[in-house]
């Protein structure tokens, strides 16, 4: 993991790190902000973004068809500390404020989604996710699903309960936070037209 910093003393804040990104020249990198330190994030492969589109679709028809909450993807920008400043980029977030497109943040998001969604990649390690679905769930994620593309199953995190396993064979809820939504979890890996593995 690569480390950037301004100087050995000053620690970006999430600011200051929207506008670094934005620049030409960094706009390319695949970064966060870890405690006012901009660290390295490796580009995912192909499959990842896959299955990070697959949520996105399923999300996105669900929030048209209830009328109700919209879609982030691509690594949308979260903060999930203070001083010193963290953001992370979940793969998927789901949100149900009152926001539209006309007043919708244009930097990262300081308010916490319903639902944050991270794809594991293969270069994830279990200490790092770990840490960032704490840091998720101390800001006020209600839900966090992790899905692991090579066991093809789904964690389910929430704050206060033990994380539930929910494999390949069985369907994934929103439980009360997101009311009648229901999907296969082999339909997360499936491409359209073809028998799901």
């Amino acid at each position: 993991m690569t480390v950037f910093t301004a100087t050995e003393t000053e620690l970006m804040t999430a600011e200051e790190f929207f506008r670094w990104v934005s620049l030409p020249e960094n706009r390319d990198l695949h970064v966060e902000l870890e405690r006012g330190e901009i660290t390295d994030m490796p580009p995912p492969g192909k499959f990842h973004g896959f299955v990070c589109g697959n949520v996105a679709g399923v999300l996105r028809e669900y929030a048209f068809k209830r009328g109700n909450g919209y879609v982030c993807a691509n690594d949308a920008g979260l903060i999930v500390e203070r001083d010193p400043d963290t953001v992370r980029g979940p793969d998927v977030t789901f949100y149900e404020d009152s926001q539209t497109a006309d007043d919708m943040e244009r930097q990262f998001a300081a308010e916490p989604p319903v639902l944050a969604v991270e794809v594991l990649s293969p270069n994830d390690r279990v200490n790092r996710t770990v840490l960032r679905i704490s840091q998720m769930l101390a800001l006020g994620v209600k839900m966090i699903w992790v899905i692991d593309p090579e066991t093809r199953d789904v964690s389910v995190y929430r704050s206060g309960r033990d994380p539930q396993l929910i494999p390949s064979s069985q369907e994934l809820t929103g439980e009360d936070l997101l009311p009648d939504f229901r999907c296969r979890v082999a339909d997360l890996f499936a491409v359209p037209g073809q028998k799901p593995g």
